[in-house]
């Protein structure tokens, strides 16, 4: 039979952007906090399994087992006299005099904390993983690291043996960048560079000599120029070189000098469908090259949220090229924002620094890759993204893209150039609270997800969970994992795999079952019925589990003399009577279509005591509750 016209036949489609397969996690690698820790920082080193978690007055250092997770718990209390001055300002709300651990970084061997310490902010030294010992060398700022309210935004890396950190905007504090910790010399940028920025994330971009590595910082800026129809604010990304070392005595003395930034865009076009407020950015690198892409998670006005693509090609042609804004004089010397080492900057003459100084921001427009953002669901707000480059079986590189939601649930998407595509959707927690926190280590193979009562790990490489056939492994589409030919097992891609003598399969490009072997005309697997035995009088609906949200589903009876349409039922495809179709004794097949492959789910041969079962008396019952019985009765 012609695939089209088998296809139109099935009544239920799951395709699009939803995710193929969902799944509830139930794994023991969780920690449960004994209170909500509804500001949560994290800390996780490549190749540990310790995680960092810093909360309301106290560092958890959770250490990750197979079995399970065992904690240290460090406690940070407030400085009375600090606390007391909080509490005394009548207008100040009790939370905001609480201490909250805002960042954890490690700087070479130096892992540095600090927190907010009822309003006044403070750093320290964790010595041994125990003991907290203050900084008193003056390299530290507190204020100007530390968020002093707990819904202040703030981000911070290590690199080269410095602490680069950007603190966003409130009240009258406007934000800045800075260098803050470290041998190099500290640095910050000029008030009028930024205007009420709200950070989002920072990363180093390698260069292909050490001196000309860049560091960009992701975030939103209030768009002051906005009118009533108008996006309020404008998304940007920043960039100073890591060589800096600031300007000359009367210019720029402590700022950056190769400050720029550039607007980034995030919409469908030049539409007026457009996200400008960037809530979160990650990045992905090729090691030692400017190659890669950035995500960036946008909100609109009306919070609906979506993820677009940048090519850091792309974002770094702009930087190189683009004219500055507001300056149509010829540039003479070195460019503005290009890195250069100290003594080349000192010869750069206070009439170039004064251009730096006022025209930090470019005319490019930084565009999302395909001009538009993923086509993603948009039914639950994304909370947080990390993602992962991922080499498969072809020698070829995959991003993969992990998105925390508002409901508590991970996406994880396979990013191509010609598509995403929604591997999965993990339900991981016990209630439906935001996933506030994520961290990727793509060392050890783990994915580390907060929320408010709990911390959880996943594997990157979970592939037992996409069934034991060849068909079943390829269609899952995950990069880090393959059909093994000689275990016939669906198994993780092994660190140095051999593409020329290996024998795992994949299909990553399109949803390709042929490299199984397999014929592809439609070919049919059977099952063996269960016998189901009802009265005439008494409700029945018969459940088949979903397993692929990208099929189509429906009910054959004896050998499709009868085709009965399906209706879903939490993951269940149910069987149930209709006045044009009521239910007879015989023989029941749930049937699958994905890929030209048809599949016998599950089946069953139905035995009425007396007649067949009343159609009017089967649609008075409501189908959440005719299924659960119909579930406990015959699973």
């Amino acid at each position: 039979m012609n695939f089209i016209i088998l296809a139109s036949l099935f009544s239920l489609v799951f395709a699009g952007n939803s995710p193929r397969l969902k799944f509830t996690v139930q794994e023991p690698t969780r920690f449960h906090f004994t209170k909500p820790e509804y500001y949560m920082t994290l800390y996780h080193q490549e190749g540990s399994n310790v995680l960092y978690v810093g909360g309301q007055a106290v560092i958890y250092m959770l250490t990750f087992t197979d079995k399970g997770v065992s904690d240290t718990q460090i406690a940070v209390p407030a400085e009375e006299n600090a606390k007391e001055s909080c509490l005394s300002k009548s207008a100040m709300p009790q939370t905001e005099c609480y201490t909250f651990i805002t960042l954890i970084q490690k700087v070479t061997d130096t892992l540095v904390v600090c927190g907010k310490n009822a309003g006044t902010p403070k750093c320290w030294q964790l010595v041994n993983d125990t003991v907290l010992t203050e900084i008193t060398n003056g390299q530290i700022s507190s204020s100007d690291i530390s968020p002093r309210f707990p819904s202040q935004r703030s981000v911070s890396l290590s690199a080269d043996g410095s602490l680069y950190s950007a603190l966003s905007a409130v009240g009258n504090q406007p934000g800045s960048i800075r260098r803050i910790f470290g041998s190099r010399k500290l640095l910050k940028t000029e008030s009028k560079w930024l205007h009420n920025p709200q950070f989002a994330g920072a990363a180093i971009i390698p260069g292909s000599q050490k001196d000309k590595e860049e560091i960009y910082f992701f975030f939103s800026e209030i768009n002051n120029t906005a009118g009533v129809d108008e996006q309020p604010y404008r998304a940007r990304i920043g960039r100073v070189c890591m060589v800096d070392e600031g300007g000359i005595k009367n210019m720029l003395a402590d700022s950056w000098t190769t400050f720029l930034k550039a607007r980034v865009m995030c919409g469908v076009g030049s539409t007026p469908q457009q996200y400008n407020n960037l809530r979160q950015a990650f990045v992905l690198t090729a090691q030692e090259r400017r190659t890669g892409v950035m995500y960036g998670l946008f909100s609109n006005s009306w919070d609906t949220t979506v993820v677009c693509a940048y090519s850091i090609e792309d974002i770094d042609q702009a930087f190189s090229t683009s004219k500055l804004k507001g300056y149509s004089s010829p540039l003479t010397g070195h460019r503005p924002g290009t890195c250069v080492h100290k003594n080349v900057t000192s010869s750069l003459g206070v009439k170039t620094l004064g251009v730096i100084k006022d025209h930090p921001e470019i005319e490019d427009v930084i565009t999302p890759v395909g001009e538009a953002p993923l086509d993603l669901p948009t039914d639950d707000q994304f909370t947080q993204t990390v993602a992962d480059t991922v080499l498969a079986v072809n020698d070829e590189h995959y991003s993969v893209l992990y998105l925390g939601t508002e409901k508590g649930k991970v996406l994880k998407v396979l990013h191509t150039i010609e598509e995403a595509f929604i591997i999965s959707e993990y339900s991981l927690f016990h209630n439906e609270s935001p996933v506030t926190a994520m961290a990727i280590d793509s060392q050890r193979g783990h994915l580390y997800v907060g929320q408010a009562m709990e911390v959880q790990r996943l594997p990157l490489a979970d592939c037992r969970r996409y069934g034991d056939t060849c068909r079943e492994c390829i269609l899952s589409r995950d990069p880090y994992c393959g059909w093994e030919r000689a275990k016939k097992k669906c198994t993780a891609i092994p660190a140095g795999y051999n593409i020329s003598t290996g024998t795992i399969l994949q299909s990553l490009d399109q949803s390709n079952t042929s490299v199984c072997g397999e014929a592809t005309a439609l070919k049919v697997r059977s099952t063996s019925p269960k016998e189901v035995v009802v009265d005439s009088d008494g409700p029945v609906m018969l459940p088949c589990p979903v397993r692929s949200y990208h099929a189509s589903y429906r009910w054959e009876k004896d050998n499709c003399i009868k085709r009965y349409p399906c209706s879903i039922s939490g993951g269940s495809c149910v069987l149930a009577p209709s006045p044009d179709l009521p239910l007879e004794a015989g023989i029941f097949r749930c049937m699958s279509l994905e890929n030209g492959y048809k599949e016998e789910v599950v089946s069953y041969r139905l035995v009425f005591n007396g007649g067949p079962l009343p159609a009017s008396f089967a649609s008075t019952l409501a189908p959440s509750l005719l299924l659960a019985a119909a579930t406990l009765w015959l699973m």
